[in-house]
């Protein structure tokens, strides 16, 4: 018996020793993977390359071209600081909208800093940063419908044509609260008011403050018929899923920016104000 006893006991200190051998090597083990995955953050990347790149499309006044052709806007403002604060340079890559996420994806670039709603969606695809901006739609209507639109219902016939940029929020709205309205997609904002000014299509849907731009630069040619703001939205970084590290950094850089004031300061500038026109094309 006591034999039989001795074995049990050795057994159970092996098994014990081979537990503890095993947890150990499960830690170095994990440490390894977490390592891994950090070697292959996109933080990383960015560091060793020397410079942040960044897919945009251009749009009042997040991103827009100046009068010498360069980049400026409420995104360039972010995504300078952005790399500056990363030690970096920071390199624009202007995108088309419909094809911004492939893009991203595909690695063309970093991360998205262009005014992108969070939409599920879109989550769906990419991982989003905390929200850097905070936005929504809004109509702005042809003079020639002056007196005639007074809510959506009014523009939701087959004889009321709307202009929207293509892949964006406006879209999916106009396609479900105006379902029977002729719907007529572009790559840019300006090219979508340009079909009203031109007498092609009777209203815009876009996000702020385009509309209230558009009404105030072109005031004897559209108007906007109601205050309302529809589908408020947040915008956010995009990123490649599976890059924790990268969404710890960016959460962390906003989350900062957001309290220095940073953000709130160049978003009032850039939205709240003219003071930037001046520095456009006319």
């Amino acid at each position: 018996m006591k034999h039989l006893l001795n074995r049990l006991l050795d057994r159970r200190t092996a098994l014990a020793a081979a537990l503890v051998v095993g947890f150990a090597g499960g830690l170095a083990q994990a440490q390894d993977t977490r390592q891994a995955v950090a070697g292959d953050s996109v933080i990383e990347q960015i560091k060793q390359r020397g410079s942040l790149i960044v897919g945009l499309s251009t749009f009042v006044p997040w991103a827009m071209l100046d009068k010498n052709g360069e980049l400026i806007g409420y995104e360039i403002d972010v995504a300078t600081k952005l790399a500056e604060d990363m030690g970096v340079e920071v390199e624009f890559v202007p995108t088309a909208w419909d094809g911004i996420i492939p893009a991203l994806i595909s690695g063309t670039f970093d991360v998205i800093i262009s005014g992108m709603s969070v939409t599920p969606q879109r989550n769906l695809t990419v991982n989003f940063s905390e929200p850097y901006s905070f936005s929504g739609l809004r109509v702005v209507v042809s003079r020639e419908h002056e007196g005639a639109i007074s809510g959506l219902e009014d523009m939701n016939r087959a004889d009321f044509t709307i202009a929207v940029r293509r892949g964006a929020t406006p879209v999916t709205f106009a396609q479900q609260a105006l379902p029977n309205a002729r719907l007529l997609q572009f790559d840019e904002d300006g090219a979508a008011i340009q079909e009203v000014l031109n007498g092609n299509a009777d209203a815009v849907i876009a996000s702020e403050p385009s509309p209230s731009a558009y009404a105030a630069e072109y005031p004897d040619k559209v108007f906007i018929p109601f205050d309302d703001l529809f589908s408020v939205t947040a915008e956010a970084m995009a990123l490649r899923k599976g890059d924790p590290d990268a969404l710890n950094f960016f959460n962390n850089w906003i989350a900062v920016n957001w309290r220095n004031g940073f953000l709130e300061e160049r978003h009032d500038y850039w939205f709240r104000t003219q003071g930037w026109a001046d520095q456009l094309p006319q």
